[in-house]
Order: C-alpha cells, then structure tokens, then sequence
C-alpha cells in the first residue's frame, strides 16, 4: 500500500503491522463486528469514518505515518 486515502478498504489497511492499535484508538467498530469480518474487501475507510462520525483527516494522517515508518 502507497497511502491510505478515503477509497482505501480496511483489508488493505489491515495488512499493514500496527494498523490495527491506530484503528482501536479511533474506536473503530468494525474490528468487533462479525457482519464486516465478511465485507472488509468493499468497506473503504472513508464510509467507515462518515457513518460513525471519525475523524478521517487524522486517522488517515496517522495511518500514512505508520506506512512511512514501515518503509
């Protein structure tokens, strides 16, 4: 993954090693829901974000710096 924008979907997201502990913080309830365990493929972070009122600029932010370590 390049970088994490408002299309990306949380599988991919996923993939990356501390992504989840950055979506945690954000109290992102689709790690516990067993309907997205399914549908993570199509879920992109940014629907994610506009239906349970996320901060997508800063998740995103801190996603893209975990990337950058990652390098």
């Amino acid at each position: 993954m390049i970088k994490v924008n408002k299309e990306t979907t949380l599988a991919e997201i996923l993939k990356t090693p501390g992504a989840i502990d950055i979506l945690e913080k954000y109290n992102l309830p689709c790690l516990s829901c067993p309907f997205a365990g399914r549908e993570m493929q199509h879920l992109k972070i940014g629907d994610i974000c506009e239906m349970y009122g996320i901060d997508l600029e800063e998740l995103t932010k801190e996603l893209n710096l975990l990337l950058l370590k990652k390098k």
